[in-house]
């Protein structure tokens, strides 16, 4: 079992910056890989950037890219999505997920077994 965590929602003016956290517990020292997705009211979920167990390799929603960086620190078991030039539309509740034993960090949702609760962005016009 894994657990996770998020934290560092908020709101925030559009243009501006926010830090989100993931805290996993439970199955720590396997190589999973993680994501972030975020559901919108009323939009399905989706994917918004990945990372491989080790860092090396990450994926980015379009959306996204350029503006969001996914980081990770495997010895606090803590993954991170900074996120830089907010604007409205990425007003959405961010949730970080979990992909057991995966070195590919996939963007689809079906791959990650376990989910956190969700943090709410929102970023005001």
């Amino acid at each position: 079992q894994v657990q996770l965590v998020e934290s560092g929602g908020g709101l925030v003016q559009a243009g501006g910056s926010l830090r989100l956290s993931c805290a996993a517990s439970g199955r720590t020292g396997s190589k999973d890989a993680m994501a972030w997705f975020r559901q919108a009211p009323g939009k399905e979920r989706e994917f918004v950037a990945a990372i491989s167990w080790g860092g090396g390799s990450t994926n980015y929603a379009d959306s996204v890219k350029g503006r969001f960086t996914i980081s990770r620190d495997n010895a606090k078991n803590m993954v991170y999505l900074k996120m830089n030039s907010l604007k409205p539309e990425d007003t959405a509740v961010y949730y970080c997920a979990a992909d057991l034993g995966s070195p590919y960090p996939t963007r689809m949702a079906y791959e990650y077994e376990y989910w956190g609760q969700g943090t709410q962005v929102t970023v005001s016009s």
